[in-house]
């Protein structure tokens, strides 16, 4: 997952030797409290002058296609937002199939994104959450990520595993940033949880609604561009995606 060779999209598990095999266990209410304070002691605010670093990712499995074409069609415009507070770099992370869970390198145009992504198509298969979690701790590790944004509308996994998972995103201080589209209840209440654990946000867009959707990829671009503080900027001038998330994130 070079930076200098983007297009070359990888099994994460395999990037790094030993991957990411754990997470913390979430059994309960007092180990979830027990991460939210670590990591409000660990956590630090953008430093000003730093290149954002997002990482998008998506569900690619076979229902997926129309949301991932749609999905193709505007993330530029994340890049259009950041470019008005900072910078940003994107890495695409995606699921299909049997076990295939791929990320990119680094790009900081949405031309090479939006390439990367046309060459991409969804395949039948059940959801991978857990790895996506996994591999934006393990980047985490390395350098800091600013925002993990992902796009989905199901849940086929351990609830309690993928709260350990996120645990660990809470500790690096990685806010998560789940959108769902259509209203699956099973997948609410765990893109809900996972964005309280995190201190992300969880919205719900109409399906195929490409505005409502495209509002809140630009509000998490202006976060991990600009901050906090360019957030709250954007939403005090009318940005309805940015007041969206910052009313759930603490």
């Amino acid at each position: 997952m070079s930076p200098k060779d983007p297009s070359n999209i990888v099994d994460p598990s395999k990037a790094k030797s030993g991957g990411v095999t754990g997470g913390v266990p979430a059994s309960g209410a007092a180990d979830i409290a027990a991460f939210l304070k670590t990591a409000a002691a660990v956590g630090r605010p953008k430093v000003a002058g730093e290149r954002g670093r997002l990482i998008f990712a998506l569900d690619a499995t076979m229902s997926r296609q129309p949301m991932w074409d749609m999905a193709c069609g505007i993330q530029g415009q994340m890049f259009t937002e950041a470019a008005k507070v900072g910078s940003l770099d994107i890495q695409l992370v995606f699921f299909r199939g049997v076990g295939e869970c791929r990320a990119s390198g680094w790009v900081a145009e949405a031309e090479r994104l939006a390439a990367l992504m046309q060459k991409i198509h969804c395949v039948g298969g059940q959801t991978q959450i857990g790895r996506v979690l996994s591999h934006a701790a393990e980047e985490a590790s390395d350098k800091r990520i600013h925002a993990l944004v992902y796009v989905g509308d199901a849940m086929e996994e351990s609830l309690d595993d993928l709260c350990g998972k996120a645990g660990r995103l809470a500790l690096a201080n990685v806010p998560v940033f789940l959108f769902q589209e259509g209203g699956d209840p099973v997948a609410e209440q765990a893109y809900r949880e996972i964005a309280r654990i995190t201190r992300g946000a969880y919205a719900r867009f109409d399906p195929g609604a490409a505005a409502q959707l495209a509002e809140l990829l630009r509000a998490v671009a202006i976060f991990a561009s600009g901050g906090r503080a360019a957030l709250t900027d954007a939403s005090a001038k009318g940005a309805r995606g940015a007041q969206l998330l910052l009313g759930q994130m603490k």
